[in-house]
């Protein structure tokens, strides 16, 4: 694979103790005792290189072939980076109140940011806003099923990748998404982006993004 191709892969990730904590294949899911219904196990559509998926990953993707399965080991710095200090703030315990019942282990938003809360001593609670996975090597297996070469298919894997469920049309240079569901701007603008940079028709690069949002007009109940 080349940088800017668009593919399909199966992964799964693991700690260095052999802990699975991601995985798209439901099969390993169900072998593993770690399956879960309210998750949707298929292949992830992503652009090789677009920063889709972690550096080392990404990088491993470069050179392989459809069909082919590598095993990759991953350190920090091309995963979710190394432990950062900084990161671990404590506060009073009075910053809660009202909100939640802090404990060791709850993931909470603070200030606009997650983190994990580590520990709730004397009236202090600490928590760590590093990534889960910050300052782990990691282990991953992947496999490309398919490689994606055709504009809509290519605009209908980058709106997989986002979980966005869209009707879509290009005519020409211009691409045209209907949504079935309200999309946040800034990943219209992510989108768009994409599209713009990485689809091209019939040889065309994509000119414009155009969405287009419907509002229906509710039934009046009646009595």
């Amino acid at each position: 694979m080349q940088k800017g191709d668009f593919i399909k892969i199966n992964y799964i990730g693991r700690l260095e103790s052999g802990e699975i904590f991601d995985l798209n294949v439901e099969e390993v899911a169900k072998k593993e005792g770690i399956y879960n219904e309210k998750v949707k196990y298929r292949p992830l559509s992503i652009i090789v290189g677009a920063g889709f998926v972690i550096p080392g990953l990404d990088h491993a993707l470069l050179g392989m072939n459809v069909g082919e399965k590598k095993t990759i080991e991953v350190l920090p710095k091309e995963a979710f980076g190394e432990r950062n200090p900084s990161l671990l703030r404590t506060v009073s315990e009075k910053e809660f109140e009202g909100q939640v019942n802090p404990r060791p282990g709850m993931i909470v938003d603070f200030s606009n940011t997650k983190g994990r809360i580590q520990s709730v001593s004397s009236g202090r609670v600490r928590i760590d806003f590093n990534h889960p996975l910050a300052g782990k090597t990691l282990k991953y297996d992947v496999e490309i099923i398919e490689k994606i070469a055709g504009a809509e298919e290519k605009v209908a894997a980058i709106l997989d990748f986002f979980g966005i469920e869209a009707h879509q049309k290009i005519a020409g240079s211009v691409v045209e998404i209907e949504p079935k569901r309200p999309v946040p701007h800034q990943i219209k603008e992510r989108i768009s982006y994409l599209v713009l940079e990485h689809v091209a028709n019939e040889g065309k690069k994509t000119e414009k993004v155009r969405f287009i949002d419907v509002f229906e007009r509710v039934p009046e109940k009646t009595l």
